[in-house]
């Protein structure tokens, strides 16, 4: 499977995620940047989780599908179970229900984060009370190509 380069303006990978992006600043999604996506892809999953939660690595804080196989996923989508605009997408049931909702570790902890796209060769027909388990289940056999840009963020770590 061919790896997808994730990337975003708002910071390097294994950087610094900003403020603005998370649950205690804006809680906007970041603008994701994608090279190397096939001509074959149909459209798109993200997904954001919490690789450092204490109780569940791994947490899922956003689950989005059928996104266009775009290049440019714009920043600050909305909320909303099937939005239309920027760009359409479903979003379902995780820390951000039908949303986005960025990184907000408690106690001033330091989480890692990871955004990961997924390029698929069909549409998905899930339910958007679905969570990241039934999204990526309905995937399988599906998935062309993933990529992941790797973000951390801790309170006042400036």
């Amino acid at each position: 499977m061919d790896q997808l380069h994730i990337s975003s303006p708002a910071f390097v990978n294994n950087g610094w995620i900003p403020d603005r992006n998370s649950g205690y600043g804006e809680d906007i999604s970041p603008e994701l940047q994608i090279k190397g996506l096939t001509e074959s892809a149909v459209l798109l999953i993200i997904t954001l989780d919490d690789m450092g939660h204490p109780i569940s690595p791994g947490y899922n804080h956003w689950v989005a599908w059928n996104l266009p196989p775009i290049s440019v996923i714009p920043e600050h989508l909305p909320k909303g179970a099937v939005c239309q605009q920027p760009i359409h997408m479903e979003q379902g049931v995780a820390y951000g229900k039908h949303c986005y909702r960025g990184p907000k570790p408690p106690f001033n902890w330091n989480h890692d984060y990871r955004f990961t796209v997924y390029a698929l060769d069909t549409l998905l027909t899930v339910d958007t009370d679905a969570g990241k388990e039934a999204v990526l289940k309905a995937a399988e056999g599906h998935i062309l190509q993933s990529g992941v840009l790797m973000g951390k963020y801790q309170r006042k770590h400036h």
